[in-house]
């Protein structure tokens, strides 16, 4: 796989306005509706808490927490429908369970909702997958990862009350796990004729031009030569032209 696979497509920007259109349409239901569903999240080492772990991330407490997950997931989506193609929708799926299921485990007492483990999950991700991976359009998207959400990484730590640190945490490690998983259909950095393991420096055309200290050596191909050899008629060798000369003298003419 090379850079031919980044091609934009229109699952680059629906599939994540999809996503994110759920999550609102979601929370429009709890505010306008039922707002009895936000009681549907995460509950640690309870087994009626499992549930969450599919329903959480569509769960948010008010519109500010709603929009400080929106703008990310989305931006992260995108990036992931457009660089990562063709594990995305693995990518998201497992990582909405696992993630979920370390916040289950690890998680205090409470009510874990919101989509920021998802988002934690896709920030780890991207960034060491673009490393691991040593693709230089995969590395500029981990730079990019950090120079935008880089600061993200003090929130696994407990130092804000009420916001599930266990959830971001969780996210952070199943992304880890999963750019050591994914090693397949993802781009790798394009390997030169040379940098190939059956390269035969004998076998290169091109470096029959040069003698052992490096001088270049002009060698003129076969083709070449078949191309310019004169090609010999037999019949016209045979045939040679006479060229006869007549003189006459000048009381002749008159």
């Amino acid at each position: 796989m090379n850079q031919h696979q980044f091609k934009y497509s229109t699952s680059v920007i629906v599939y994540p306005l999809i996503l994110l259109f759920s999550i609102w349409l979601v929370f429009w239901y709890q505010v306008r509706i039922d707002s009895g569903i936000r009681h549907f999240g995460i509950y640690p080492q309870k087994t009626e808490g499992l549930l969450g772990i599919f329903t959480s991330p569509f769960l948010h407490s008010d519109v500010s927490h709603l929009y400080n997950n929106s703008i990310p997931l989305l931006i992260l989506s995108m990036a992931l429908f457009y660089f990562y193609k063709n594990i995305a929708w693995r990518v998201l799926f497992f990582g909405v369970v696992f993630s979920g299921l370390l916040t289950w485990s690890i998680g205090k007492t409470g009510n874990h909702i919101g989509a920021s483990g998802v988002i934690y999950m896709l920030v780890s991700f991207m960034f060491f997958k673009g490393i691991f991976a040593k693709y230089y359009r995969l590395i500029a998207l981990s730079l990019i990862i950090v120079f935008l959400y880089g600061s993200m990484i003090w929130y696994v730590f407990p130092i804000k009350d009420g916001m599930s640190w266990e959830g971001h945490l969780g996210g952070l490690i199943t992304g880890f796990v999963f750019a050591l998983l994914f090693r397949s259909k993802v781009a790798k950095p394009e390997k030169y004729l040379w940098e190939t393991e059956t390269y035969n420096e004998d076998d290169d055309p091109f470096m029959k031009h040069f003698d052992e200290n490096g001088n270049f050596i002009e060698i003129e191909s076969e083709a070449v030569k078949d191309d310019f050899e004169p090609e010999v008629d037999s019949k016209s060798e045979k045939s040679k032209i006479q060229t006869n000369y007549i003189f006459k003298s000048a009381s002749e003419e008159e």
